[in-house]
This record gives C-alpha cells, structure tokens and sequence, in this order.
C-alpha cells in the first residue's frame, strides 16, 4: 500500500516505480522534516501493471486528484558510454507501441540543475518504454530511433498520469546497465549496488521540484 500523507496536507508528490528494490530506495530518502508530502507507490512491473496502479492511485480521492507525478526507478542505458549510477531525466516518454504518442515533461529545469549540484552525470532526452527487457541489438536499434535510456513502466505511467487532466509530470530514471556494462556479465553487481546508492539520494531533488512547482509563475 502507498504511503499516505497526513489529513491536513496539500496534494502529495506522487513517486510511482515498480520493484521492491527501487521503493527501497526511494523511501530511504523521504525523510526529513520540512518536506512536503508524498507517496511512494510500487506500481508492480510492467506497462499494464503501471497504467492500473497509477490510475488507480489518482483516482483514489480527492487528495491525489492533482498530484504532479514522476516515474522513478531503474532503467536501462543506450548509449555508448552510459555507466551504472548515471541519471536520465526525461524531456519525452514513448510507449513500446508504435501509434502510441509522446508524453513531454516541461518542468525538468529544476530537476536537472539539482541532481548536477550534487556531482551526477545526468542524460536527458527520449526515455523509451518496453513490455520486456531490451538487451543487445535491440538496444542499439532503439538507440537509434533516439532514445537514451529505456523501461518497461515510465511512459505507462506518465500516459496515465496526463490522461486525467493537466498535471506536472516528470521521469527520473538511474541507469543500472548500459551497452557495456550488462547486468547478465559478471562484476555487474558492483554497478547495481552504485546504481541503488544514486537512487537513494535522489529523492530530496523530487521534494525539490515538488517545491518549484508551488512558486509563482513569471
């Protein structure tokens, strides 16, 4: 079950990933006195399994009927040169289905300044979505379509965040493998563990964005 927030606060932040593992993480780093309210949902793996949980999760009352929303998690890398640990913050999501359209995430400034500060080598660009895991020639076709990073719930979840209305979105992913660093080769355990480490730490940056999203707009 999602993590609640207190009766008399605003609309939470609205974390979606899909593993255990990653909601391990990402509530390690929810604590602190000051932030905003929020809830870490595990959505369950997969495009279905995502759209479900999230839509579900917004329509669950009034107080997550305007939550901004961002995709969190593991993903996979595209590019040469992506190592574990890195960052991708998403400027668009695509679905693994070809008639499916894009979704923009417009408020990434304050994401990007933010996990730079903190010394990550963060990538920004298309992050693909796939109903399976996606390794070698695969990889490199849908690098080639121009996507950076790919996974299987992100652009699921964010269709279904942007189907009940206009709401702030976004998708920050930590790359786990990448083209030379494939999980299924040994000494990979290494980056998982890096990779896990840079997921904790982000979270203080979404109550961050979460912020910026409640200032005046100029």
């Amino acid at each position: 079950m999602p993590r609640r927030p207190a009766p008399d606060a605003g609309p939470p932040l609205l974390v979606a990933c899909a593993l255990g593992i990653e909601r391990f993480a990402l509530r390690g780093g929810e604590r602190g006195a000051g932030n905003p309210p929020a809830i870490t949902l595990r959505t369950g793996m997969g495009p279905q399994a995502a759209e479900r949980a999230l839509a579900k999760a917004l329509a669950d009352g009034a107080r997550t009927a305007d939550s901004p929303v961002i995709a969190s998690g593991f993903c996979a890398g595209l590019a040469p040169g992506m190592r574990p640990g890195d960052v991708v913050v998403a400027e668009t999501t695509r679905d693994h289905r070809p008639d499916a359209p894009e979704v923009v995430c417009r408020d990434n400034g304050p994401l990007l300044r933010a996990l730079r500060a903190r010394g990550l080598t963060v990538h920004t660009g298309l992050l693909c979505g796939s109903d399976h895991v996606v390794r070698g020639a695969a990889r490199a076709a849908l690098h080639a379509t121009g996507a950076v990073a790919v996974d299987m719930e992100s652009a699921a979840t964010l269709r279904a965040a942007t189907r009940t209305g206009r709401r702030p979105v976004a998708a920050v992913r930590v790359v786990v493998d990448a083209p030379e660093h494939e999980l299924v080769r040994i000494g990979t355990v290494r980056g998982g563990i890096s990779a896990f480490r840079v997921l904790r730490s982000v979270f203080p940056v979404f109550f961050e964005w979460h912020r910026s999203l409640l200032l005046p707009r100029r």
